[in-house]
């Protein structure tokens, strides 16, 4: 199956709705520009039935290089976009299977190793 691309969103609303290519790119692209500036000026983006959109603080934290685990290194706090899926989604996600979403996982994502096979 793949990932959605914002050209497959185009394409599909622009079959669905018999508006030409240009005109819903427009709106999708006005639509996510102010998206990401409101969530860039801290604001909450409460989308009903999809989910909301805000700002975080990430904790400071230590981190460490994997080459030299000696080595300590702060990481300093930050503000990053969380999403939380709104009701309708998490029902939807909910009637996945595991074996559905790993099909559709397996061509972005490597296989895990079983500990079975080492």
């Amino acid at each position: 199956m793949g990932n959605l691309t914002k050209r497959d969103l185009v394409v599909r609303i622009s079959n669905e709705t018999g508006m030409i290519q240009q005109d819903v790119l427009k709106v999708i692209q006005n639509f996510l520009d102010s998206l990401t500036e409101s969530i860039s000026k801290g604001q909450t983006v409460e989308l009903r039935n999809f989910g909301v959109f805000e700002v975080k603080i990430r904790k400071a934290r230590i981190g460490r290089n994997p080459n030299q685990p000696t080595n300590e290194v702060k990481i300093p706090a930050q503000p990053v976009v969380k999403f939380k899926a709104g009701k309708e989604m998490k029902a939807k996600v909910l009637q996945l299977s595991v074996e559905e979403v790993m099909k559709n996982q397996s061509s972005s994502v490597s296989p895990e190793v079983d500990s079975d096979d080492l």
